[in-house]
């Protein structure tokens, strides 16, 4: 039901747009200040951002101090600050109430905006010639990576606790995606990049970030539709894969064609305004044929990989990254119920130890695919293993949009958010221990 033209006839128009205009820019300043506060404080202690961004919103939100509550939390925004935009705005505090919530789809336009560039950047920075040069054995690791933890959670979750099988599914395919950003950082300090480990690694998590977006994309058309059946699946299957092999190709033959069309731009903004007609040309296309558009993203990032103005696009694409996929961490904490997880309520037993179980099982699944590779020289698997683990931004993608769709229940939501926060918190912590001590040995060739 519409409220809007209610409050209109109850109050002045003028009224409604100042408070209005004041939640609007009130949640984007409590957003900001907040995520800066966390991201400042994960930095000093050698942590990635991301998870400052994603505490800052538990921080903020319906488990902590009621200033962003996404209307499907169902949880009542802080009397303190119903109390000051009611005294600003001149609204009650029931009228307020219910504007927020007309409202918040207008910020969770923004987060998609940050999902999507997120995506693009991530196809954008996939190195295509390194994945070749180790491709065998990324190849290998990157299977095993995905196969493991995603058949064992399904089978675990839906098995032996008993999960229905389509959020069972959306779990074990949250646990398959690796975090390129947080592992290709760790490995640049310890100056194993360039080492055949890194290599190794950060092929298979390129192509884990394929696998996984494929899935991800199968398994919430799947959520739509509300029933399991074989054809659609292998039909999605098939588009989806087609689909990235498309933006392969693409990348190729259409990247020369974009910067033809860059170079004979005059305007201020080419490079950007470019690729976003690109983004979301591809969004549009992955979404017209039954994919998700976050599929369309990560293929329109391929696509322009090969292109002469890559860092140009980088330059262009990240600030706006910085700020709206900010935006898209900060919402997932903010709708987490982190009650579920409190160890004295009898009732939240069952969701810990899930908790527990996916994340064993994501680590566990990851570090046993460091041994799955052949390789002629000497390599420390246990460092493979450790650098596929964190699921970083592409777990917290997965939970998102688990949570938009309607998929997943509050206590796998939180199981899920245990897991990414474990897997990205340890594996930055045992890296260092495990080759910290050699980080000043010189590179060996590939």
């Amino acid at each position: 039901m519409d409220l809007l033209p209610t409050l209109l006839m109850e109050v002045g128009s003028h009224q409604v747009e100042v408070t209005e205009t004041l939640i609007g820019v009130g949640r984007f300043l409590v957003i900001f200040v907040a995520a800066r506060i966390m991201a400042e404080l994960m930095v000093r202690l050698q942590l990635p951002t991301i998870l400052g961004e994603l505490v800052a919103g538990v921080i903020i939100g319906a488990s902590g101090l009621h200033l962003v509550v996404p209307p499907e939390a169902q949880a009542q925004l802080s009397g303190a600050l119903l109390g000051l935009l009611s005294s600003l705005g001149g609204l009650t505090p029931e009228s307020i109430s219910s504007l927020y919530t007309e409202t918040f789809s207008s910020l969770k336009v923004v987060a998609e905006i940050g999902l999507f560039s997120l995506l693009f950047l991530t196809g954008l920075e996939s190195e295509l010639d390194e994945l070749v040069a180790v491709g065998i054995q990324a190849g290998t690791v990157a299977f095993t990576g995905v196969v493991l933890p995603f058949a064992a959670g399904t089978a675990g979750l839906y098995y032996l606790f008993h999960v229905p099988f389509i959020p069972a599914v959306f779990a074990g395919a949250a646990m398959t995606a690796t975090s390129i950003g947080i592992t290709a950082s760790v490995f640049g300090e310890l100056q194993w990049l360039k080492r055949k480990e890194g290599q190794i690694v950060i092929g298979a998590a390129v192509l884990d970030d394929i696998l996984g977006i494929v899935i991800l994309a199968v398994v919430v058309s799947l959520a739509g539709g509300g029933s399991f059946t074989l054809g659609p699946v292998i039909q999605l299957c098939v588009a989806a894969v087609i689909f990235v092999a498309v933006a392969l190709v693409l990348s190729r033959f259409a990247a020369p064609a974009f910067d033809w069309v860059v170079d004979h731009l005059k305007a201020p903004g080419d490079v950007a305004v470019a690729s976003f007609v690109v983004l979301t040309l591809c969004c549009f296309a992955a979404q017209a044929i039954g994919l998700e558009a976050a599929l369309g993203a990560f293929a329109a990032g391929l696509i322009l990989s090969a292109s002469r103005h890559t860092h140009d696009i980088e330059a262009a694409v990240k600030p706006l990254v910085a700020l709206f996929a900010t935006v898209f961490f900060v919402l997932i904490g903010t709708g987490m119920d982190l009650s579920v997880l409190n160890p004295f309520d009898p009732a939240n037993r069952e969701g810990l130890v899930v908790a527990l179980f996916l994340l064993v099982v994501a680590v566990a699944g990851k570090v046993a695919a460091g041994w799955t590779y052949t390789s002629k020289d000497p390599t420390n698997r246990l460092v493979v293993g450790l650098g596929m683990m964190p699921r970083g931004e592409v777990g917290l993608i997965f939970l998102g949009l688990g949570t938009q769709a309607g998929i997943l229940t509050p206590a796998l939501e939180a199981a899920i958010l245990l897991m990414v926060i474990g897997t990205t918190f340890l594996a930055p912590v045992l890296l260092r221990l495990v080759i910290g001590g050699q980080k000043q040995t010189a590179p060996q060739p590939s």
